[in-house]
């Protein structure tokens, strides 16, 4: 319950932040910094969300080498108990 409304305040937070004043009579007028921001770290996020991709993908052929091996052991074992 406490994480739904800190959620709300700070989704509140954040439009009363990059609303103009000039335009809703309220606001900070942070719209043109906070998309300053994010153009300048989207190359950043996008080269760490790459970078864990390809961690992810490394560690998922290795599971499946590794169950295919198993796999294969199983099989040999049904072999020889017949």
């Amino acid at each position: 319950m406490v994480a739904l409304f800190v959620g709300f305040i700070l989704i509140a937070f954040t439009v009363f932040a990059a609303l103009p004043p000039e335009v809703a009579g309220f606001g900070l007028g942070w719209g043109n910094d906070i998309l300053l921001f994010l153009r300048g770290c989207m190359p950043i996020l996008a080269a760490f969300i790459g970078l864990v991709s390809v961690f992810i993908g490394i560690a998922d052929l290795k599971d499946k080498k590794e169950a295919k091996k198993e796999e294969e052991a199983a099989k040999a074992g049904a072999k020889k108990d017949s």
